[in-house]
């Protein structure tokens, strides 16, 4: 007859270490909401798939040593602190679990540096979550730099258990875009095996984002509304179906769950708009007050209990009956029906003959026009495409007539800089001495704050995406007043760009009207003679 017996602390903390820590996709979940607890704008994520090893960076307030020490030890957390806290919940963590279960799983280590101190500190640590050497005093940005190495390693059924590399990967893209689309205030970019992966700009609504993941949508067929403590952005039914229910989604206080009954009022509000076995793009985020919520429910906080869900159900239901009902902004269905026209027969070539500049529309547009129509040009954006190509044909650092003096740069950006042909050096204690830039930095930004929060930025990123961000800051801004001389030698110089259909971050540069769309929009056919 077996003898029931406690179990010993190693493996109950292994097997709570399991429920948290699942997959790599549960490792770049857990240090993504670290970070956006944070404050983080700007999160980094390195995936190295040999080693299965992964690393998140972000620019958050960070962690002063007292914390980090204590950062990875057993139910440890500055979320929440007493039986009351669990009723106030306003983090996306707060068990005290990940990091913890991170080192039980992998080599973890964390470098982390707080607005009041001039440097930082690391910390490697040992399966149980405690420092395995003394903190080591590092040059680091504010923020915090996450490294697990070998995840797995030492569990080898669960290494053997995980789906492919690339499912992997997949639900990591999906995991993140569902992040980003619930805080769009936030710049993500992501590594595979040191090149570039994805990344998913900052934006003001879930409709800037979603235009950037699902790569389908086109930002006119989306609306988004809010009423009271419910936001929903949505495809127009007219405009986007889908096979699937896979963009059907939920959202609370920030973080996308499961939640059957929301997802089928979302459903079924729809019933009556979409074609049979279609579904729409929904998503709905609800800000619910921590007391009506328990997040206590499942591990991996993908699941809830919530106070009044019927009240919920009628507000969501609500709102999307009004959504569906409100009238696209600013143009009738008819135009807006001709623009998509356009931009379906638009092939985002430069036009020959040369574009006629005929005004500039609320000093963010070109009106130029051509034989076959019109053309609508973003200023920034064409500006931004004509910088670049110079850029990628003539990309030329300048000595600075007097060096610049920056702060608070990681060894990692410090050596970004140095590749794409910067001259730095050490100048004391997290402080570095800048001798070069490139040239349109130098003529674009003579103020040394302007040039010490473009290499802070530069230091995040590669040559090319340094490049396009350098054409991004230095380009012509919307808003501001152009003459026509100037719009025309900027459209000259567009027109010969090599690609001149989209800026260096992939958005459109110019809308095409055709005559024969402005004819059949004026029904210029029923007059004889045209």
């Amino acid at each position: 007859m077996s003898i029931i017996q406690v179990l010993p602390n190693e493996v109950i903390n292994l097997i709570a270490a399991g429920e948290v820590i699942d997959s790599l996709g549960s490792v770049v979940k857990e240090l993504a909401e670290n970070a956006i607890d944070a404050q983080a704008t700007r999160i980094y994520i390195a995936i190295w798939t040999e080693s299965l090893s992964i690393q998140v960076s972000d620019n958050g307030h960070g962690m002063g040593l007292w914390n980090l020490e204590q950062a990875a030890t057993p139910h440890a957390t500055s979320k929440i602190q007493t039986k009351a806290d669990l009723w106030q919940i306003q983090s996306l963590g707060f068990r005290g679990e990940a990091l913890h279960s991170l080192a039980q799983f992998s080599d973890l280590q964390i470098c982390s540096r707080v607005l009041a101190e001039d440097a930082g500190w690391q910390i490697t640590y040992d399966r149980f979550g405690y420092p395995q050497n003394p903190p080591k005093n590092i040059a680091i940005a504010l923020g915090t730099i996450v490294t697990a190495r070998h995840i797995f390693n030492n569990h080898p059924t669960r290494l053997q258990g995980l789906p492919s590399i690339s499912q992997q990967l997949r639900k990591i893209q999906l995991l993140v875009s569902e992040i980003a689309i619930a805080h769009p205030q936030i710049t993500w970019q992501a590594t595979l095996d040191q090149k570039n992966w994805f990344t998913i700009w900052a934006g003001a609504t879930a409709q800037d984002i979603l235009v950037q993941v699902v790569k389908s949508l086109r930002y006119e067929d989306l609306v988004h509304g809010s009423s009271g403590l419910i936001t929903i952005t949505m495809g127009l039914p007219n405009c986007i179906s889908r096979h699937r229910p896979d963009w059907v989604k939920v959202a609370i206080n920030g973080r996308f769950i499961k939640f059957p009954e929301l997802e089928h009022t979302i459903l079924s509000s729809f019933s009556r708009t979409l074609p049979r076995h279609r579904y729409p793009l929904c998503v709905a985020h609800l800000q619910v007050a921590p007391k009506e919520i328990d997040w206590n429910r499942h591990p991996a906080k993908n699941e809830v209990y919530l106070h009044n869900l019927q009240d919920w159900q009628d507000q969501v239901s609500n709102l999307i009956a009004q959504l569906l009902k409100s009238p696209e902004p600013s143009v009738s269905r008819a135009v807006t029906q001709l623009l998509r026209t356009a931009e379906t027969n638009t092939n985002y070539q430069a036009s020959s003959p040369k574009l006629k500049v005929l005004a500039q529309v609320h000093n963010t547009y070109i009106l130029a026009e051509r034989d076959s129509g019109l053309c609508l040009i973003e200023q920034h954006v064409a500006h931004e495409r004509v910088l670049f190509e110079n850029l990628e044909d003539r990309w030329e650092i300048m000595p600075l007539e007097q060096a610049l003096v920056v702060k608070s740069l990681g060894e990692l950006a410090v050596e970004r800089l140095r590749t794409i042909g910067i001259d730095i050096e050490e100048f004391g204690v997290d402080l570095w001495v800048v001798r070069s830039l490139p040239r349109i930095l130098i003529e674009s930004f003579p103020k040394s704050s302007d040039r010490q929060e473009i290499l802070a930025e530069l230091g995040l990123q590669d040559l090319s995406q340094a490049k396009a961000t350098a054409a991004c800051r230095s380009a012509i801004r919307n808003g501001t007043n152009l003459d026509l001389p100037t719009m025309q030698n900027l459209v000259n110089k567009w027109e010969k760009t090599r690609n001149p259909h989209t800026c260096p971050h992939g958005r459109p540069i110019c809308l095409s009207l055709e005559s024969t769309d402005l004819a059949r929009y004026f029904r210029r056919n029923w007059i004889i003679g045209n």
